[in-house]
């Protein structure tokens, strides 16, 4: 069994329960299940700034599938609730969005995966899930811990725990 670590996010339609279902989705995925999920974050936009915050959680799961096998499953599952990737933009609003952030300590670039997720140490929605399930886990590229990618973001988009986040 290999361990992977997924990041989910959505801005677009009733994210909450959306991130709700996707979790639900995965947890029904032949030969894999979770191990345990991080709090859910209201985070703010990364790279297009004029859109919905994001809602984002990162998932630990234990599975039999390969890499790529788990990204077919995971890409059906965003398809299932709404996503639609021809008509989206580039970083834009989407209803889910299920990303392979590490698959054990392997390292994959092909066209369709790239393991480590090749933007995960720049993005502080990614980072702050991850903290909560995997401080001390190094990346098998950059080799530096979650926590001291997390310490070395330059820009910091904001991150707050659901629930917390003051509105306009």
């Amino acid at each position: 069994m290999s361990i992977a670590y997924l990041c989910l996010g959505s801005n677009s339609g009733d994210s909450f329960k959306l991130i709700e279902q996707a979790v639900s989705f995965l947890n029904m995925i032949e030969n894999t299940s979770i191990i345990r999920t991080s709090a859910l974050y209201e985070t703010e936009p990364w790279g297009i700034k004029d859109q919905r915050w994001f809602l984002n959680i990162a998932v630990e799961v234990k599975t039999k599938l390969s890499p790529q096998d788990l990204l077919v499953k995971c890409q059906n599952i965003e398809k299932t609730l709404g996503r639609n990737r021809d008509k989206e933009r580039h970083w834009g609003e989407r209803p889910i969005d299920i990303d392979i952030i590490f698959y054990d300590d392997e390292t994959i670039n092909s066209d369709f995966l790239t393991v480590p997720h090749k933007y995960m140490h720049l993005r502080a929605f990614v980072l702050v899930p991850l903290l909560e399930l995997v401080p001390d886990f190094v990346h098998p590229v950059l080799k530096k811990t979650v926590s001291q990618l997390y310490d070395e973001l330059e820009e910091v988009e904001d991150v707050y725990l659901y629930g917390t986040r003051k509105h306009d």
